[in-house]
């Protein structure tokens, strides 16, 4: 049609249709209001030789290079055209520009006004006819009950009262589910108002969001989604952590034990949460494979003894198999920080290979392969030292990296930052990008949810699970090379963390089931189990019936998970 026409259909309309907005005259539809249709027409005829062309050569210029049955001199020729027709198409974006705003901004306003209006008038009519609805199911249940207890004064028969109960049993569910069905159907029609009108405001902005809008549409469609008993499912266990630390908070200044929410005990937290961090991140993997890793503890101990032995300040007291003692100080601090880091890494990588390698080609499950990895490091790490610590690191590389900084003095008290949070930081990152932003991590949860189709699918599932295990190896040997910095590190290091960091990935909603979970479940999930430990410690509850605590959250959490995974199946 022809944009000048258009532009005098609009004026003419615009009139009219605010007179019927603003006396509340009854819209019939809101996509099919006469107006928006001609602002979108309008809109439509503008970017269509312009911006819309852009995207269209765009793509055929993506098509071409991706086409195999093109030569490389007919794919330039194509290509050098379309780029042409581009430019072409960026003449005529720039003359239409102010008008696409204009009239942009102008359809995006009437929207908003006749939705507003709209919007109050479907939920009004959808309101009533939620009440008549009711209305009928009390007074259907009314009628059943009243017939079937009639039909039941009268049967003296105890397998025919059986029967007539089940019968009765069943018309009273039908009619709740015709009740909830005509229930939904209304929250439907509310719900798809607001739906169409974002919808329509990206279409006269050409694809453009906006933030209040896409806000908006999330908070009503968590409203409209919003079940009490589903959100009790999902978020009980955080709930009644949630009220156990406030308990905790009340209870510390009651006891004489200080104040606990303060910013050094949250900072103190956070310092002891780091390195357990990288050990959830690794094993977070496995168990989103539907494994486990019972390995960590001796991976921490393999990567922090090679650490210490490295950093160690003079000559070390500990020999490994008769060789040693050693003495790295002649070498330049950096090429031992490396050296230390390094062989943690590949160490640790070595023995989560060895695991994954029978997990992966023989289907092994990874708590038996990841048990003989554990034994065999604890052995040949006991074995090789005696057990003996290998002391504490130089003081000064100590300081560097998992000392604090001074931040300044806060009602009296001295508020130090801790460097080992920077690590955790970027672990977390790195995490996270791998799961979310790669093919890798959109494999990881195809293997893990079902490894039969993700191979029908073309996905490598040995590739897959050798990567979930080379990567849980490198988070834990950077977990294990800061380690070291926090305590002398012997063979028995780590003692208990493969619990600790599968509790923390459990709690934190990544399912045993395999193909479920996200990163930030394993960081909050770390956090609560720290945070746990050093509220109980900071109550002076004794060191045993912690573990109380903590077997009763991880067994809350797993049976949470199993009724989730029971009403999913």
């Amino acid at each position: 049609m022809d944009i000048n026409t258009l532009k005098q259909e609009i004026e003419q309309l615009k009139i009219a249709k605010n007179k019927e907005l603003s006396s509340g005259a009854k819209i019939n539809s809101f996509n099919e209001d006469e107006l928006l249709l001609k602002y979108t027409d309008l809109l439509t005829e503008l970017r269509k030789d312009g911006v819309h062309r852009i995207e269209e050569l765009n793509q055929q210029i993506v098509a071409t290079k991706k086409n195999r049955m093109l030569e490389p001199a007919e794919k330039t020729s194509l290509i050098e055209g379309y780029k042409a027709e581009i430019e072409k198409a960026k003449t005529v974006a720039t003359a239409n520009k102010d008008e696409d705003a204009k009239y942009s901004k102008e359809a995006v306003a009437y929207s908003n006004a006749l939705y507003k209006v709209y919007s109050k008038q479907v939920n009004k009519e959808e309101n009533e006819k939620l009440v008549k609805i009711k209305n009928t199911y009390d007074s259907d249940c009314a009628k059943i009950a009243s017939s079937f207890g009639k039909l039941l004064e009268n049967i003296q028969n105890p397998e025919e009262r059986a029967v007539k109960n089940t019968e009765y049993k069943s018309a009273l569910f039908d009619a709740k589910k015709e009740y909830l069905s005509a229930s939904d159907k209304c929250k439907d029609t509310k719900n798809q108002v607001s739906v169409d009108h974002v919808q329509m405001n990206r279409n006269l902005r050409n694809g453009k969001t906006k933030l209040s809008e896409d806000f908006a549409m999330g908070f009503k469609d968590y409203i409209y989604k919003f079940k009490l008993s589903k959100f009790l499912l999902d978020n009980g266990l955080y709930l009644a952590i949630a009220v156990f630390f406030i308990v905790c908070i009340i209870v510390a200044p009651i006891s004489g034990n200080g104040t606990l929410f303060s910013l050094p005990n949250i900072l103190t937290i956070l310092e002891q949460s780091s390195t357990r961090m990288f050990y959830a991140l690794g094993v977070a993997g496995l168990i989103l494979l539907a494994g486990t890793d019972l390995s960590i503890c001796r991976m921490v101990a393999l990567g922090a003894v090679v650490t210490g032995l490295i950093l160690h300040p003079g000559m070390n007291i500990v020999t490994f198999f008769g060789m040693g003692p050693w003495d790295f100080t002649a070498i330049p601090m950096i090429v031992r920080l490396l050296m230390a880091l390094s062989l943690s890494v590949i160490l640790c990588v070595a023995f989560s290979c060895f695991a994954g390698v029978f997990t992966a080609k023989l289907k092994i499950h990874p708590f038996i392969s990841t048990l003989a990895s554990q034994l065999i490091i604890y052995g040949l790490l006991f074995f090789g030292t005696s057990g003996t610590p290998v002391g504490s690191i130089d003081s000064n590389i100590k300081d560097l990296i998992g000392g604090r900084w001074i931040l300044g003095v806060i009602n009296g008290q001295l508020i130090t930052f801790p460097k080992l949070i920077i690590p955790a930081v970027i672990a977390i990152i790195v995490a996270w990008f791998i799961w979310n932003k790669t093919t890798f991590g959109k494999n990881m949860y195809a293997v893990g949810g079902n490894s039969e189709a993700a191979a029908v699918s073309g996905i490598s599932v040995f590739k897959v699970t050798m990567g979930v295990f080379i990567m849980a190896g490198i988070f834990y040997g950077c977990g294990a090379f800061l380690e070291a910095f926090k305590a002398n590190a012997s063979a028995g290091t780590g003692q208990g963390y493969e619990l600790d960091a599968i509790a923390a990935c459990v709690v934190g909603g990544i399912s045993f089931n395999g193909g479920i979970g996200k990163i930030g479940g394993a960081v909050i999930g770390v956090i609560i189990f720290t945070s746990l430990t050093y509220c109980l410690t900071f109550l002076g509850i004794d060191t045993n019936l912690q573990f109380v605590f903590k077997g009763f959250i991880i067994i809350a959490a797993v049976a949470l998970d199993s009724v989730k995974y029971l009403k999913r199946k």
